[in-house]
């Protein structure tokens, strides 16, 4: 996993996509939420969204 990330990130700064970056970490968050919080109390909040 630290490869992939490294290699991605060597890929954006070679390519000068460093904006890509922000987009990333919103889809790993966004992943992130929907993974852990079908248990929580987020969960009526999270299917709207979808």
């Amino acid at each position: 996993m630290i490869e992939l990330m490294s290699d991605l990130w060597a890929y954006m700064r070679a390519h000068k996509k460093i904006w890509l970056l922000p987009i990333l970490i919103l889809l790993v968050l966004l992943g992130a939420l929907v993974v852990f919080a079908p248990g929580s109390a987020l969960a009526p909040f999270i299917y709207t969204l979808f």
